[in-house]
């Protein structure tokens, strides 16, 4: 797909960050949009940017949708068809996605499953829901958003976070079995899977909000059990006050956004880039390509503490920020 314009793209996701810088680039590219979120204030912000940036003629429309729900998403299609006029789409991003680092074992099964539902059946219910539409059309494409942590299971010692990354592996490996299914039943149809590492996104931020635990919004009670969730993973927090945790947590989400090695416009002009050259496998910042590279030339130490240890001296883990 060598030209956007005037095609149809479907972007989950397209509130904050990425879906957003997608939509702008894209919409700015002659294409037509249709995104959903959870938030009707980000998702008209994005719009909003889109209609300023686009050429006269473009549509951007959106919808009230939570992906990890197949009849939201039936519901976000019908709507496209009726407000776009058509019964093909040739972009689906399915971008959308929250973090939490919950533990298997002692965290919060709740959480556990929200988590892994947003992330890997979000995904699946998109392609399902979209296949169809783009099948329709003369070309398409299915982006799926992973992760680094599609390629490496952790985020470093002492950091429980199976259900995301368990969502991440489900999406790469998913997106790659779609590669020969596509080729062998519809050709013209293509799927890349997207594996950022740090990009300036509210991904933290808004994953609280979605799970319950904005630091805005948190109770005493939720604090407690975050401070000691926090100090068993060997954190001293000393005496510091309840409020003084909420506002380390919202500086914690800010400074993810604000200091992140790739910026969310970077990582979508590197995701439409792929597209545009027809590539199955798309990183997105040099910490995803050390991470990679680290990987492959030691899969046996992947989750020793002297493998990590190696990534923070590559990398600066923690911030993104590349070293060498």
């Amino acid at each position: 797909m060598d030209s956007f314009d005037d095609k149809i793209a479907v972007i989950t996701g397209g509130g904050t960050g990425m879906g957003r810088e997608l939509a702008r680039q894209l919409a700015a590219a002659g294409c037509h949009i249709a995104i959903c979120d959870v938030s009707d204030d980000n998702m008209a912000q994005t719009k909003a940017l889109c209609d300023a940036e686009s050429p006269d003629g473009v549509r951007v429309t959106t919808c009230l949708a939570d992906v990890a729900s197949e009849d939201d998403l039936l519901r976000f299609r019908d709507q496209i068809m009726r407000e776009h006029e058509t019964d093909c789409v040739h972009l689906v991003f399915n971008n959308a996605g929250i973090g939490a680092m919950v533990s298997m074992i002692d965290g919060d099964r709740d959480t556990w499953e929200r988590t892994f539902n947003i992330c890997w059946y979000g995904v699946y219910y998109g392609t399902r829901t979209f296949l169809p539409m783009l099948i329709a059309a003369e070309e398409g494409h299915i982006v799926n958003t992973s992760s680094v942590n599609g390629l490496w299971a952790a985020l470093g010692p002492g950091i429980p976070h199976s259900a995301y990354a368990s969502a991440k592996f489900a999406v790469r490996g998913f997106t790659e079995a779609l590669i020969n299914d596509l080729e062998l039943n519809t050709p013209h149809v293509k799927a890349s899977v997207v594996m950022p590492g740090h990009i300036g996104t509210s991904i933290v931020s808004n994953s609280g909000k979605v799970l319950g635990n904005d630091p805005k919004e948190m109770t005493d009670e939720q604090v407690e059990e975050m401070r000691a969730g926090l100090e068993r993973r060997g954190l001293d927090l000393g005496n510091a006050t309840n409020e003084q945790i909420r506002q380390g947590l919202i500086m914690q989400g800010e400074s993810f956004r604000d200091d992140a090695p790739t910026t969310a416009g970077e990582a979508a002009t590197i995701i439409l880039d792929g597209v545009k050259e027809g590539r199955w496998r798309i990183l997105v910042g040099d910490d995803a390509h050390v991470l990679d590279r680290m990987l492959r030339e030691d899969p046996e130490g992947a989750y020793t503490q002297d493998f990590y240890d190696r990534l923070l001296a590559a990398t600066d883990w923690r911030l993104g920020n590349l070293n060498s």
